[in-house]
């Protein structure tokens, strides 16, 4: 689910080198850096808003911060019958207004662009549905005053701040359900979200909306997708071929920030990919081996490797980081030290298929890490949803 993680952190800045070669070189790393900076803010600031849902107070807070990374003069986030907030321009009395007040009704999934501000004179608008567990929930109108012309890049990046937007309110609604749902599991999915990774991921798109708007908006979307992924609302279990999928994206955006210094090597046989095993299972491990592999300098390599053994696939994660003595590593599985979702993977395999399918973790300070875990092609009650 990620169609995006991608691009390196040399060659955008190479890429930007190029671009700019007219203009002197102290401006363009001060226009780039300002442009990240802000780019940044404004997507990482939306985001406690709206995991509370969508609301007055929390559109007017988002609002703002939206409209920053859409540079639109004015925008407009509505539910599905009053507009909620305005920031900009010809803002003054909209708010509580009912959405045709201001704009025409979105009626498919579609980003319509056109002069939707009902005389008000706002300029063009772009308008992108905000599409929750596939209703729509609300409305994201970007106005963009007449002296401006609506860029194609424009439309795409208010559609996919619109897919952000829509990625945090499901996290809200799941959220609003959590009684209904088995605490144990839904914060094991929640374990696996790493502050660290959301930081940087939102960084790696700001570091090109300036130089490739395209790029970030694969990485925007990819970011929103496996966001969408790790709070599913479906079953506990996936595919293999469904969990490599999403950890190709996670790898997109890791691939944004390091570039050639990340380096990845999958075998998995085509026979393994329908084996099931619980969501999120593969990229908590793939996250542990991008960050002591190589953020923290030492390696570039991760492996992740599958070998048919029968009546089960055995799934190797490795890289060629740090690596960790023996105590620690034992204290990583058992959850008493730092990792990432090591011990809570390993609690659920062992939950979901028996003491026997349990992690085993060897390191070598110095040489690596490797996590090793078999999965059963078949087992009762064990369904992808």
């Amino acid at each position: 689910m990620l169609a995006a993680l991608l691009g390196a952190v040399v060659a955008g800045s190479l890429f930007a080198g190029s671009r700019f070669l007219a203009s002197p070189p102290k401006g363009v790393v001060s226009d780039q850096a300002r442009t990240m900076r802000s780019a940044l803010h404004a997507a990482t600031a939306t985001l406690p808003h709206l995991r509370l849902g969508l609301n007055a107070d929390t559109a007017a807070s988002a609002a703002p911060h939206l409209r920053a990374l859409t540079q639109a003069s004015t925008l407009a986030l509505a539910d599905s019958e009053r507009i909620l907030a305005v920031d900009g321009a010809g803002a003054d009395g909209l708010e509580g207004a009912p959405v045709d007040a201001l704009f025409e009704e979105v009626r498919d999934d579609r980003v319509q662009v056109g002069d939707s501000s009902r005389g008000r004179g706002l300029g063009t608008a772009v308008v992108a549905a905000l599409v929750v567990r596939g209703e729509r929930a609300g409305t994201l109108a970007a106005f963009y005053e007449g002296r401006r012309r609506v860029r194609p890049e424009d439309t795409r990046m208010v559609a996919d701040a619109a897919s952000l937007v829509a990625a945090q309110l499901e996290l809200a609604s799941l959220e609003e359900q959590e009684e209904r749902l088995a605490r144990a599991e839904l914060q094991a999915l929640r374990a696996q979200i790493s502050p660290h990774f959301v930081y940087n991921a939102l960084a790696a798109v700001a570091s090109f909306i300036h130089t490739r708007p395209d790029q970030a908006r694969e990485l925007l979307t990819d970011f929103a997708d496996f966001t969408r992924y790790a709070f599913r609302r479906q079953g506990p279990y996936v595919t293999l071929a469904d969990e490599l999928h999403y950890v190709e994206k996670y790898l997109n955006l890791e691939r944004a920030r390091f570039g050639d210094k990340l380096r990845v090597r999958l075998e998995v046989p085509p026979e393994a990919l329908s084996c099931v095993l619980p969501v999120l299972t593969l990229q908590p491990l793939v996250e542990n081996a991008v960050r002591h592999g190589v953020e923290k300098g030492r390696g570039g390599l991760v492996e992740i490797v599958g070998h048919d053994m029968g009546a089960d696939v055995r799934l190797t994660v490795r890289d060629d980081g740090e690596g960790m003595d023996e105590a620690v590593a034992e204290a990583a599985l058992a959850g008493r030290a730092g990792g990432i979702g090591v011990a809570n993977v390993d609690r659920r395999m062992r939950t979901s298929f028996g003491e026997e399918y349990g992690l085993s973790l060897t390191s070598v300070p110095g040489t690596g890490t490797e996590v090793s875990l078999a999965v059963p092609k078949s087992h009762p009650g064990v369904r992808a949803a």
